[in-house]
C-alpha cells in the first residue's frame, strides 16, 4: 500500500472565465496532518473543492489510495473514504444535531450497522456538548458547537482522510484552540488530515508539513516548523516583521 494517500498534481479550477486556481500541486502522506495556509482569496477553498469534487477541474488530476478520482462527483469520493468538512459548516440547521451525523453515515448506509452505531458513539464521546444536545435543531447550537457538528459529521463518513476548510472561521480563539486539540488528537490516533486555515500559526502549530498558497497557486511548501520560520511566510502570515 503507498504512503501517499493523497496526490494532487497540477490541478486547475476556473470559474466561467476566472481561473482560480494554475498549476497546484500537493501530497498527503497516509498518517500525517498536512496544511494548507494562504489568505483570503488565495484559491485554498478552489483547491479543496477541486481535489473532493465539488467542483470539476479544468485541468490536472486528483489520486486518491492510487486511483485517479479527478473527475469523480462529491459523494463517490466520500464512499471511497475522502471526506470533507467544508467551509462554513454547511449543517442542516432545521434538522437535529443526529440528524445532521446520521446525514454524514450516508454513503455507509446511514446508522444500519453496529460499525455505524459505534462510530456514532465515539462522535458523541468525542464532543460531549453534542451529545447534551442530540434532538436539539443545529440552528441552535452556537458557532462553535456547529463546527463541532461539522467535524462530527465528517468522522460519521468514516474517512481515510478528513478535509477540513477554514476550520476558524468565525470562531473565538478559545474555541479554536479546542478543535485544534481535537484535530492533533485524531491524527495521533491514526487518522489522516488535510486542514485549511487562514490563520497559520494554528495549522502550522500541528501540521507535520505545509503548502503556502498564493494568488492561485502553492508557492511554498515544506515541513511545518520551516515554513513557521521562513521570513516571508512570518511577515504575510504570522504578522511578524522580517529582521532588517
Amino acid at each position: 500500500m503507498s504512503d501517499i494517500l493523497l496526490a494532487v498534481e497540477n490541478l486547475e479550477v476556473r470559474y466561467g472565465a476566472a481561473t482560480a486556481l494554475r498549476g497546484a500541486s500537493l501530497t498527503v502522506p497516509r498518517g500525517q496532518l498536512v496544511a494548507v495556509i494562504g489568505n483570503n482569496g488565495a484559491g485554498k477553498t478552489s483547491l479543496m473543492r477541486g481535489l473532493t469534487g465539488l467542483v470539476r477541474p479544468s485541468g490536472g488530476r486528483v489520486l486518491f489510495k492510487g486511483e485517479e478520482v479527478t473527475r469523480l462527483p462529491a459523494h463517490a469520493k466520500v464512499a471511497r473514504g475522502l471526506a470533507m468538512v467544508p467551509e462554513g459548516r454547511l449543517i442542516f440547521p432545521d434538522q437535529t444535531v443526529e440528524d445532521n451525523l446520521i446525514l454524514g453515515a450516508y454513503a455507509h448506509g446511514g446508522l444500519k450497522t453496529a460499525r455505524a452505531q459505534a462510530t456514532l458513539e465515539r462522535a458523541l464521546a468525542l464532543f460531549p456538548r453534542l451529545r447534551e444536545r442530540v434532538r436539539q435543531p443545529a440552528g441552535s447550537l452556537s458557532g462553535g458547537e456547529q463546527q463541532m457538528l461539522a467535524i462530527a459529521r465528517g468522522l460519521m463518513a468514516e474517512p481515510d482522510l478528513l478535509v477540513i476548510d477554514e476550520l476558524s472561521l468565525g470562531l473565538a480563539p478559545r474555541v479554536v484552540e479546542q478543535l485544534i486539540g481535537v484535530l492533533r488528537d485524531l491524527n495521533r490516533q491514526g487518522l489522516t488530515i488535510l486542514l485549511v486555515e487562514q490563520l497559520a500559526a494554528y495549522a502550522l502549530a500541528i501540521a507535520d508539513h505545509a503548502y503556502v498558497v498564493a494568488q492561485g497557486r502553492v508557492v511554498r511548501d515544506g515541513p511545518s516548523g520551516l515554513i513557521a520560520r521562513d521570513p516571508e511566510v512570518m511577515e504575510a502570515f504570522l504578522g511578524k516583521k522580517k529582521a532588517a
